[in-house]
């Protein structure tokens, strides 16, 4: 069985790729790798991946030709699309010329819906799911409305992108002016109620309209936090795997939404970010359209979702399509993850 991952050097396909080839029930894998820098560690670890391929970037004009030509030429017959933009575009050419192999992916029209925070927000701007939020203008000409609205202190963040970027906890004006400052090349910042609670994040699997699978699970602490002024830098150290059903619940009801408004079809894997507000009410804060970083905790503990889509997608008779909202076995489960390390799952009763 040979399976494509893309964007081997990040951590979200290294998590991908080791719940598939160390820890999935599927027999004879082979994994072949792809990213656009050479100096990707993923494009020589011989450990996971049987071959790997040094690929243009998504936007260059011989992409296709490049990736047509390693799935004709590798016999791929499955994929799995990490990095975001990849997603967007392997969309876009699903709708409009098909693709080599079998992949599992959003509409297109529901990719550019959710890639924008501030898009995806508005979408649910009716709703008690999201929090107040607004687009923030580089000259601050609506800085006095925003103010007003959410008062201090507020969050930013890039409106686009992952790994926290450009987020910050905002408590004066001139804090804000600083930040914009050295953070010339984000484009479009977003401001929204500023959320105390836990960090949560709610993994749902969808298969040609219906919803199978769902997990959830909380971000503590961050790998790397003191190199970010707002502490996050988008990989989790410490985190807990959680049998939450308000969590699951607030989520499913975001892309229930979401998909209507859309018109889209239930189709694809996603990752939701949460946030509590002081009395623990959870509020969508981003629609991650495919697997994060520390989706191999949720394997180590029991839902390998890397397995699941694998097996959705080549018709497995045994998968059971009916819907799972997975439970842990245990209640205190937590993970540890490290940069170089396999992720570690115990009870949090064992922590020191």
């Amino acid at each position: 069985m040979n399976i494509l991952i893309t964007g081997v050097g990040g951590p979200s396909p290294k998590s991908v790729s080791r719940s598939l080839k160390f820890h999935s029930k599927l027999k004879d894998i082979r994994l072949f790798g792809t990213d656009s820098n050479k100096y990707a560690y993923g494009l020589y670890d011989k450990s996971l991946y049987k071959k790997t391929f040094l690929v243009p970037r998504v936007d260059h004009p011989d992409y296709w030709k490049v990736f047509y030509d390693i799935i004709r030429e590798n016999n791929i017959e499955y994929a799995i699309i990490l990095p975001e933009l990849e997603v967007i575009e392997w969309s876009k050419i699903s709708e409009t010329q098909g693709l080599p192999c079998k992949v599992l992916l959003p509409d297109h029209a529901f990719t550019n819906a959710v890639y924008s925070k501030a898009k995806m927000t508005d979408l649910l701007r009716d709703s008690d799911l999201v929090p107040r939020s607004y687009v923030l203008k580089k000259d601050l000409s609506n800085l006095d409305e925003i103010t007003n609205n959410l008062g201090y202190p507020f969050w930013i963040r890039s409106s686009s992108g992952s790994m926290g970027l450009g987020s910050l906890k905002i408590d004066s004006k001139e804090t804000l002016k600083n930040w914009l400052l050295i953070n010339p090349n984000v484009e479009e910042f977003f401001a929204s109620d500023f959320l105390p609670g836990r960090n949560l994040a709610c993994k749902m699997l969808y298969w040609n309209g219906k919803l199978v699978r769902a997990a959830c699970g909380e971000r503590v602490y961050y790998i790397m936090s003191k190199v970010a002024p707002s502490g996050i830098t988008g990989n989790t150290s410490f985190g807990r795997l959680l049998n939450d059903e308000l969590v699951f619940n607030r989520a499913k009801r975001a892309m229930d939404s979401l998909f209507e408004k859309v018109g889209a079809k239930k189709h694809g894997f996603y990752t939701v970010d949460l946030k509590e507000d002081n009395d623990g009410l959870p509020y969508v804060t981003e629609v991650n359209i495919r697997h994060v970083a520390f989706s191999i905790c949720f394997t180590i503990g029991g839902m390998n979702f890397a397995e699941d889509t694998i097996r959705l997608l080549m018709d497995d008779p045994s998968y059971d399509k009916s819907f799972r909202l997975h439970q842990f076995a245990e209640n205190d489960l937590i993970f540890l993850r490290d940069v170089d390390s396999e992720p570690l799952v115990l009870k949090e009763s064992q922590l020191f």
